[in-house]
């Protein structure tokens, strides 16, 4: 990669540095990263059954809920599989010593 996208990939690896991303990963981070499927599908639903077992449920709850279940899991998704780059990153740069080094 080079030019401005290799900039990008630079600056954003500093924040994470300033941020504390070269700390090893906690357990919650370790199973983000190994089943970011999982993570999302386990919020998505969460979030809509949530929405659909409400009192008096409207049919506008169903949308907001079915919605936000889509978002959300989405989100956490993308963030697992961040996490997974982190520890990958942490793995290559020799901080971490992957699922060895809990």
């Amino acid at each position: 990669m080079t030019g401005i996208g290799q900039v990008v990939v630079d600056g954003f690896w500093a924040v994470d540095r300033a941020l504390g991303g070269d700390q090893p990963p906690a357990c919650s981070q370790r199973f983000a990263a190994a089943h970011p499927l999982g993570l999302a599908l386990l919020t998505g639903i969460s979030w809509a059954v949530f929405f659909l077992l409400l009192p008096n449920t409207q049919p506008l709850d169903v949308v907001i809920g079915l919605a936000g279940g889509v978002f959300l899991g989405g989100l956490f998704g993308l963030t697992g599989l961040y996490e997974r780059c982190r520890q990958r990153r942490l793995v290559r740069l020799g901080l971490w010593e992957g699922s060895k080094g809990r």
